[in-house]
């Protein structure tokens, strides 16, 4: 069905709902209707009947609007000072300020037409309205903006300008922004120099286009065009992607989706000059890693007067600071498999029956953001009903910042918590770290005895060392239920000393229970999990990223033997001396249950050859062996030393790959680098299925009797150059070691001195043995594959891969012993 269809059928159910007095379905069915219509219209600009079906689905709008409203005021749940003429009021003033910041911005164009919308605005609003106080501040408005706009166009009189109808997308056509660099760039910033190309390539492009479909909804590249997106509407905007599900807890106390002006006298977005950690509290929604995450990040954000939290949120005024929008559209930008990613939302919130929020929310009266930022995640995460995370992946996605795992397992021999502590404690002072803790799991005796809560995440919003006696203070997200061991509220005998140097009165605390606590960290070895440190990217100076995909089909499901068709990388060190790289690999996740059931294990693999590529996971040692984990982020830090070497082989690896997977590998360096994608440098592939059986079974060399009958191939290299390269594989039965000979017998130019005589595979391995070659003469050369011992029966696969033309044919073996040997 066309959209216009399916916009009469949505008007006539909408009509039919409005009759039998079935508001929520009317409304339902009404907004339906106008967002078709809207479609219909955008996609039919030059179609006659395009501006009738605009102003219809204004009309459809409008109506599904004030039901909604009448439906709450006869539910006795909307505000009686929050009337259409206050709601006007504010939608000119943010008009204005829009206009403002656009007049200064020097977009004349711009700021014109949002002028001359805050002028329509005004004066269209005075109608109906009786309160005088109100139509003098409309009027005021008016004039203010009609004067500037004016003033712009250097006219007397100004234009009729169309009402801007409401968009039923996530964005419209926003002003142009000229600028030479690409807009899509790989994360360089005032602190951070990209070393390599900001281009994309096609690959690339297209691994990010097919990981911004993140449960059913598309969330695509942040861009710096995104910066002029539209904010302002006739009427409310409406989320396209329409209302998140809800949490099993949300559904048992629900009664309504209410915007901010509907339970606020005064909404802002920040109550106040910064955001308050203290103010955060989690309700009824599972997502206590994400709350953490921003009560660390505002605490940075105080502390240090550097926008973190709040630089991700727009609209924004002249300030860069984040503003309510009456309008009710917002954009958050966050940091989404690989890439900031662009998160459109309504300002729609859950509400009780009880008018509690139903999400996290501000203790301070009217304040948004902690509410707004939690509808945007979890639009990415697929709803309410949040499946769990953990801080490093939230962190993460808020700041862009680098996400770390600590686990905390004092019985280990390679665990050292005085290290771990020291780190904590210089590092978090400095604003070099974010850091959350989170319990494993505890029994309802120990939670109940200790105050703490099992599997939860805890804010770590200071760290001390006094005395000797080393202390954090925690917060929980709930904003109450607190430790009750050693150094808590009720422990007056530990604080004793100490009290006057933190100017911590534990009688005072106990009178009012905000969550806040303080806990010696011998508990915090015994009661918790794991740390989790988000790194601050500007103690780095290079940054490079590449966004990359890996075909389930290609190499084998382990890496138990054979990592020759990994994903590897050259990282090459371009200025000697000490320093760090740090490797960030991350998996992309598209689909709600992979994030709640994650089977996908993943780590990168460090090796000192020269960034040429590895086969055997243990041939060459690893320099750094990585940890299979399934959490989306893993973390490689690479400490640089006079003696290290220039160039590293990364490879990415994986346990038990069953699917393709899409990823991105970020490099962070405090020296120059360059990091590159090792290149398949063969052209042409050639695979023989064979066996060893009976007498062809003739095992190595050291056996010379029956060495001669293993099968051979006759390869023949067809090229006029010199420099070919050539790779041999043969795979077998693993309870095999096996190798690769390969013998020269005649070469194209029968001047020329053959490179070798005979070369080999080296130690006969299982399952699977390589040969490379490097300036390969063209000519004809034998190659033998044979097991370690004789009588050794079983298939094997041979495949020959070339830089240029080859010709491979099985031969007898006699033949050429004679002739060669």
């Amino acid at each position: 069905m066309s959209l216009i269809e399916n916009a009469v059928a949505a008007s006539t159910k909408a009509v039919e709902c409005d009759r039998l007095g079935n508001t929520e379905g009317a409304c339902y069915y009404y907004r339906e209707a106008a967002r078709l219509l809207m479609l219909a219209s955008q996609e039919n600009a030059g179609n006659e009947a395009a501006a009738g079906w605009k102003v219809k689905a204004l009309e459809y709008a409008e109506r599904a609007e004030s039901l909604r409203l009448k439906n709450l005021n006869e539910k006795g749940n909307l505000r009686p000072n929050r009337n259409k003429g206050s709601l006007d009021v504010e939608r000119c003033h943010f008009l204005i300020s829009q206009a403002l910041d656009a007049d200064e911005a020097g977009a004349k164009d711009v700021a014109v037409s949002l002028y001359t919308q805050a002028v329509e605005l005004g004066l269209s609003a005075k109608k109906g309205i009786l309160d005088q106080d109100t139509i003098n501040k409309l009027t005021s408005l008016a004039r203010q903006a009609l004067e500037r706009a004016e003033e712009l166009k250097g006219i007397s009189n100004l234009p009729v300008v169309k009402e801007t109808p409401n968009a039923t997308t996530s964005s419209s056509q926003p002003p142009k922004v000229v600028n030479n660099k690409p807009e899509l760039h790989r994360g360089s910033s005032g602190h951070l120099k990209v070393v390599g190309s900001d281009a994309y390539t096609e690959e690339e492009k297209k691994v990010l286009l097919a990981t911004s479909f993140i449960n059913r909804n598309e969330f695509v590249p942040f861009m710096k065009a995104d910066l002029g997106e539209r904010f302002q509407y006739a009427i409310p905007f409406t989320d396209k992607d329409g209302l998140l599900e809800l949490s099993p807890k949300q559904k048992r106390d629900f009664d309504r989706w209410a915007r901010p002006n509907e339970f606020c006298s005064d909404p802002k977005m920040v109550s106040g000059s910064q955001v308050d950690c203290f103010s955060i509290k989690q309700t009824v929604v599972s997502d206590c890693s994400f709350v953490a995450s921003l009560a660390v990040s505002a605490l940075y954000e105080t502390k240090f007067g550097r926008r973190l939290i709040t630089s991700i949120i727009y609209p924004r005024n002249r300030n860069k600071e984040p503003m309510y929008n009456p309008f009710g559209k917002y954009m958050v930008k966050l940091h989404i498999n690989g890439i900031p990613r662009k998160v459109i939302i309504d300002d729609m919130l859950p509400v009780g029956r009880h008018h509690e929020m139903l999400c996290s929310y501000s203790t301070k009266r009217d304040e948004l953001w902690i509410s707004l930022l939690e509808k945007a995640y979890m639009k990415v995460m697929g709803g309410y009903d949040f499946p769990g995370s953990n801080s490093n992946i939230d962190l993460h996605a808020l700041t862009g910042w680098i996400p770390e795992r600590a686990a905390i397992r004092p019985n280990e021999q390679d665990f050292n918590a005085d290290a771990l502590f020291n780190t904590l404690l210089t590092r978090l002072h400095k604003g070099d770290v974010l850091v959350t803790v989170a319990t494993g799991e505890l029994s309802p005796a120990e939670e109940e005895r200790t105050g703490l809560v099992s599997t939860h995440a805890y804010a770590v919003l200071d760290v001390r060392k006094i005395k000797n006696v080393r202390l954090l203070q925690l917060k929980n997200p709930w904003s109450h239920v607190r430790w009750r061991g050693n150094y808590s509220e009720l422990d007056v005998i530990h604080w004793e000393p100490l009290k006057d140097v933190l100017g911590f009165d534990p009688t005072s605390a106990a009178m009012y229970d905000n969550g806040v606590f303080w806990i010696d960290y011998e508990s915090i070895l015994k009661f918790f999990d794991v740390f989790y440190m988000n790194w601050n990217p500007q103690i780095f100076q290079y940054t490079f990223c590449i966004h990359q995909s890996w075909s389930a089909g290609v190499g084998p499901i382990k890496d138990a033997y054979n990592i020759g068709e990994n994903p590897q990388f050259c990282l090459e060190i371009n200025e000697p001396g000490s320093g760090a790289i740090w490797m960030l690999l991350t998996r992309h996740i598209t689909e709600l249950e992979d994030f709640r059931e994650n089977q996908e294990f993943i780590t990168l693999l460090v090796y000192k050859n020269d960034g040429k590529r590895v086969y055997y996971p243990n041939d060459p040692p690893p320099y750094i062996d990585g940890v299979r984990i399934n959490s989306p982020h893993y973390l490689c830090k690479i400490i640089l030393t006079d003696s290290s070497p220039k160039r590293f082989t990364l490879a990415v690896s994986q346990y038990k790959k069953m699917n393709t997977i899409y990823y991105t590998l970020r490099a962070y360096g405090t020296r120059p680098f360059s990091l590159n994608k090792l290149q398949n440098v063969y052209k042409v592939v050639q695979e023989v299925t064979d066996q060893w059986k009976g007498d062809s079974a003739g095992g190595c060399r050291n056996h010379p009797s029956t060495y001669p009958n293993n099968p051979c191939y006759q390869l023949t290299v067809e090229s006029i150059h010199n420099n070919n390269s050539l790779g041999i594989e043969v795979k077998g039965p693993k309870q095999y070691q096996m190798g690769i000979e390969i013998l020269t017998v005649k070469l194209e130019d029968p001047s020329a001195t053959a490179h070798f005589i005979s070369k080999s595979s080296g130690p006969y391995r299982s399952g699977f043995v390589v040969l490379e070659l490097e300036d390969l003469q063209p000519g004809t050369y034998n190659i033998i594959a044979s097991t370690y011992l004789p009588n050794q029966e079983g298939p094997f696969f041979l495949k020959v891969k070339s830089s240029c033309s080859i010709a491979l044919k099985k031969i007898k073996i006699q033949s050429w012993f004679e002739g060669v040997c």
